[in-house]
């Protein structure tokens, strides 16, 4: 059975001031009122310009992120690499408005297209459909309520997504386009097929996100098989649990909608295991990347490989966690030999700080998330200082 116990493994990359830096974040993010006054403060304090940078980018930052652009990053992917972990350059920055954003995003998410080409560290590239597009316009476009011009914003949308994953099918580059919210979900998954239909004929290019806390995800995940198949294209899919759960249900109450979110955890992770053993049923055609902090999910899916006969690190599957957090899991899995990639964020530190704030409320809101971690790196501490004794 796969142990995720072994911290020596999990934290051999850090050092013992990066150990206590996490310690300290970890414990911080127990405090809800400390998370909700320390995020509030920082948002604040870079907005007026205060010198709070520093302090920042040496900790939380530090904890979650590769650096301000690729070239910061890139030294981080290399200390990953050298344990077998791959990393994810994730172009963070959220809330661009205009044309122009959304194609001075574009131009950068090509970049790490670019750089994963020539970098065997870096299997995968990854991108947020709201990062290139109008939230509002998408969601008017999923309604049905579309105002005057909307179709040739949408036109330019699409091609401007087509760039990209045009961009990774000419560099023989698998991308990730990450799932969002619900009442812009289908719109995205339409676009999505469409590039998996276009660029998926020969090889995995393009995988889409399937959040397996919805209601829905398993019969979704299937029926989007099928369509491949009819098609006759290969199929990527990253499952993962969501990220929306709150805004979701306090959407869906606002509005009278039934909840689309499962009523229990217990639901999802039944949902997601099934996905998983989905995925693999149909390793024919499907590549599944699974992107979960579960221990049990990594245990079943681990299992699942072998019952297969499968090479651990046969590319059709993947595992991944986002960078600083269930290091004890992918560094143990990329140990015994599987595929394992890390999220790697980057962007200007003002621009990436709501992303900062969502990992610290999630840590908060996930249950024994933080303590779980925090448990970890005591137990590395101790174990340090006692070999030294």
């Amino acid at each position: 059975m796969v142990s995720f116990s072994d911290t020596s493994v999990a934290f051999a990359n850090r050092t013992n001031k990066e150990l206590l830096i996490a310690e300290l974040i970890f414990r911080s993010f127990n405090s809800p009122l400390l998370v909700k006054m320390g995020s509030d403060s920082l948002l604040g304090f870079l907005k007026i310009g205060l010198p709070v940078k520093g302090l920042v980018k040496g900790t939380v930052f530090r904890q979650f992120c590769g650096g301000e652009n690729i070239r910061e990053s890139l030294p981080v992917v290399g200390v990953l690499g050298k344990m077998n972990v791959g990393s994810i350059l994730d172009y963070s920055v959220e809330g661009e408005k205009t044309e122009e954003g959304f194609e001075s995003a574009a131009k950068e998410i090509k970049k790490t297209i670019e750089e994963a080409s020539k970098n065997p560290n870096i299997p995968f590239s990854v991108f947020k459909m709201s990062g290139v597009a109008d939230v509002d316009l998408l969601e008017r476009i999923q309604s049905g309520k579309e105002k005057p011009g909307d179709q040739e914003l949408f036109s330019k949308t699409k091609k401007r997504v087509f760039g990209i994953c045009k961009a990774a099918f000419d560099k023989k580059v698998r991308i990730f386009i990450d799932a969002e919210e619900t009442w812009i979900q289908d719109v995205i998954d339409r676009i999505t097929m469409e590039m998996t239909w276009e660029l998926n004929k020969e090889d995995t290019i393009v995988f889409n996100t399937y959040q397996m806390y919805r209601t829905d995800s398993l019969v979704r995940l299937r029926n989007d098989f099928n369509k491949c198949v009819e098609n006759q294209v290969y199929m990527g899919a990253k499952l993962v649990r969501g990220a929306y759960m709150e805004k979701e249900r306090d959407r869906a109450k606002e509005n009278n909608y039934p909840d689309p979110i499962n009523p229990t955890k217990a639901a999802t992770d039944e949902l997601y295991n099934k996905g998983m053993i989905f995925c693999l049923n149909n390793k024919q055609r499907l590549s599944l990347c699974a992107g979960t902090h579960n221990e049990e999910s990594c245990r079943i899916l681990a299992e699942a490989i072998e019952k297969h006969s499968m090479k651990k690190d046969d590319q059709r599957v993947f595992f991944s966690q986002l960078y600083g957090m269930s290091d004890h899991i992918s560094f143990n899995l990329a140990a015994l030999g599987y595929n394992v990639a890390k999220y790697l964020p980057y962007g200007p530190i003002k621009y990436v700080m709501p992303y900062l704030v969502r990992r610290a409320e999630e840590n908060r809101s996930v249950a024994g998330q933080s303590g779980r971690e925090l448990e970890l790196i005591q137990s590395e501490r101790k174990r340090r200082k006692a070999s030294k004794a």
